[in-house]
């Protein structure tokens, strides 16, 4: 069994390095292979997770030793690998959805000429993830993270012909290096406090630590929580999030849903030992998801464009998850268990989106949708279902793993538990309201659609089976795989012996807040019905108040970045510049000047006469016996 979890990341590492490499030759069967090699890899995936529940539960964790990366004395990388049920969960997901995904891409991407090359990129970010949830040391984690944040960058600027995607995988590219730069840091703290970057070494010697120990140990949780800040975008590193957009729907669905995004959530909740031996690195995680859940949501709220509004939903289900991991015991299994929900129905709804614009020429506008439930049946049912899942309709998926968020965050206890349980409180009641908004603009209503600039008016239709059948294995998740987990308490057992748990006493009954969560996702549907259901949609937004027009310039962020950070920049520029004409350019210039006028000035005295020369005998002679003279008087 131990061979099959290197082979886990081989299949889909292999087909990229075919589709890569192989040339035109294979530009009509790559989309086949690149599918194949990720339904290998889940194939491999559910065999060794059926190995795993057939093992008594202190049995399940499988190690691999490949080789050893960096042999230096005093300083041993190892590749190596780690299946528990932690790292079991992702590969699940991660294998899974992203096999679906390949699938859809077959009928996304059918008219695409560079196709191939995509599902080669789809097979790396596979792999790198992969790499990222199975490394046994933060050393060999880093390598997946990296390779993770590579495959983005492809992937996001697929269409480079288009200088806004180009722009956008630039920027995800240079936020994610900042995120980066965290985990770089941390993990070169770690092998200076404990001498070893190894789950297996570092995590026992923290319950050990002593001393100054402890600050280090707040410093590398504050590095972990950056690192996760840009993988998972997060408050303050969460600019790319929405421009990402501008890649294939099947990678938005690939990042926003199985991969990307969750690798800060798995982050934290691996380190879990780091984050409960520092308690203000564990504060500054809450803190961070309970702001971006907020944040994400209210963005989500005011976007026209389809996939813009479910990144903003995203970026504010992460923060549910980053605020669970941040409660420590009482709440990293709720985190986990809203990252696999999140990841059918988020996945679902973005490939529904993406449905929609295979039927309506690419428009991605939903003030030209309306009325599409009878012309795509299938996507409407779907992406229906994935909508009450990720509002918290009862029994479906979202009601179960978010509710327990919720019921975790009052459970916190005191101030902080009420400030946290109101947070998520309001967030699930804007959740509501900006999905129930996406639902009336795309498939209610009259139909808005109008000819486009060439004069092709768009002609609503379903999508082929190959989009529509991963949509609705991903539907069936949305609806029971929330109820699935909660049977007896599967999935916090299952979990349990990898990240512990604790049950925290809340304030709060968990009748009641069930029933608050009813109350605020009734309230936001409601709302969202009233300005958009009963109301007609207008193909042009109205201006909107200071909030909306701030939501949809995504709450000015890029403005903040660009008069903190660029301008800041370009002012440091300057100056450095100045300086360099002024100062180093001046003392070098002014060195050479002054060498060069005393030389033309001694050249004169070099005139080539006779009389010259015994003048200037003379008066050195004189000098010199007047020197003498002198002397010799005192």
């Amino acid at each position: 069994m131990e061979t099959l979890i290197g082979l886990l990341v081989a299949a889909p590492l292999l087909g990229a390095g075919i589709l890569l490499t192989g040339g035109r030759r294979l530009d009509r069967t790559g989309h086949l292979i690149g599918t194949l090699l990720a339904l290998v890899s889940f194939a491999f995936a559910v065999v060794l997770f059926a190995d795993m529940l057939g093992k008594d539960t202190d049995r399940r964790t499988l190690t691999s030793h490949l080789w050893t990366w960096v042999p230096v004395e005093g300083f041993q990388a190892q590749v190596g690998f780690q299946l528990d049920q932690l790292s079991m969960t992702f590969v699940l997901l991660i294998t899974g959805v992203g096999s679906l995904i390949h699938i859809y891409s077959i009928g996304y991407m059918a008219h695409d000429e560079k196709r191939r090359k995509f599902f080669g990129f789809l097979n790396l970010f596979l792999a790198a993830m992969l790499l990222l949830v199975l490394a046994d040391n933060y050393f060999l984690l880093y390598a997946g993270w990296e390779g993770v944040g590579l495959a983005s960058y492809l992937l996001i600027g697929f269409w480079q012909h288009k200088p806004s995607a180009a722009t956008a995988a630039k920027k995800a590219f240079l936020v994610n290096r900042v995120g980066d730069i965290g985990l770089s840091v941390g993990i070169m703290l770690m092998f200076t406090t404990f001498g070893s970057f190894a789950f297996a070494d570092v995590f026992p010697k923290v319950g050990q630590a002593s001393g100054s120990q402890h600050a280090t140990l707040t410093g590398i949780g504050f590095m972990l929580l950056l690192a996760a800040c840009g993988k998972s975008a997060q408050v303050p590193l969460q600019s790319w999030l929405g421009d990402a957009m501008e890649g294939p729907t099947p990678v938005s669905a690939l990042i926003h849903a199985a991969t990307m995004v969750t690798a800060g959530v798995y982050l934290i909740t691996r380190s879990g030992a780091i984050f409960n031996a520092a308690p203000d690195a564990q504060t500054a995680v809450v803190t961070v998801g309970a702001v971006t859940l907020l944040f994400g949501a209210i963005v989500g709220c005011a976007k026209d464009d389809i996939k813009k509004a479910l990144a903003g939903s995203t970026m504010s289900q992460i923060g549910y998850m980053i605020m669970a991991a941040g409660l420590g015991p009482i709440g990293y299994v709720f985190a986990i268990m809203h990252l696999v929900t999140h990841g059918f129905f988020k996945a679902g709804l973005f490939l529904g989106a993406g449905s929609v614009m295979h039927g309506m020429n690419d428009e991605v506008d939903m003030r030209r949708y309306g009325g599409l439930r009878t012309y795509m049946p299938v996507t409407f049912v779907t992406f229906g279902l994935g909508y009450l899942a990720i509002i918290g309709f009862p029994g479906l998926s979202g009601f179960f793993s978010k509710d327990k968020i919720i019921e975790a965050a009052f459970a916190k206890g005191g101030t902080e538990g009420w400030i946290l349980g109101g947070c998520a409180m309001l967030g699930a009641a804007i959740t509501a309201f900006y999905m129930t908004r996406v639902m009336l603009m795309t498939f209610f209503g009259e139909k808005r659609w109008e000819p486009d600039a060439e004069g092709h008016e768009p002609h609503p239709h379903e999508s082929p089976a190959s989009m529509t059948i991963p949509m609705i294995v991903l539907a069936f998740g949305s609806v029971f795989a929330g109820a699935l987990f909660s049977v007896n308490s599967s999935f916090v057992k299952w979990l349990e012996p990898v990240t512990g748990h604790s049950e925290g006493d809340s304030p709060v009954g968990t009748a009641t807040i069930t029933t608050g969560t009813m109350v605020v996702l009734l309230l936001g549907v409601a709302v969202a019905w009233f300005m958009y259901g009963r109301r007609p949609v207008p193909a042009v937004a109205p201006r909107g108040s200071l909030l909306t027009r701030a939501a949809r310039r995504d709450l000015l962020q890029d403005d903040f970045n660009h008069v903190v950070l660029v301008r800041g920049g370009e002012h440091l520029t300057r100056l450095l510049v100045y300086l360099d004409h002024t100062l180093v350019d001046g003392v070098v210039n002014g060195s050479a000047a002054l060498v060069g006028g005393l030389s033309g000035r001694l050249r004169r005295v070099q005139n080539g006469y006779v009389r010259s020369y015994a003048v200037s005998m003379l008066g050195g002679t004189a000098v010199v016996v007047a020197a003498t003279l002198l002397m010799r008087a005192v």
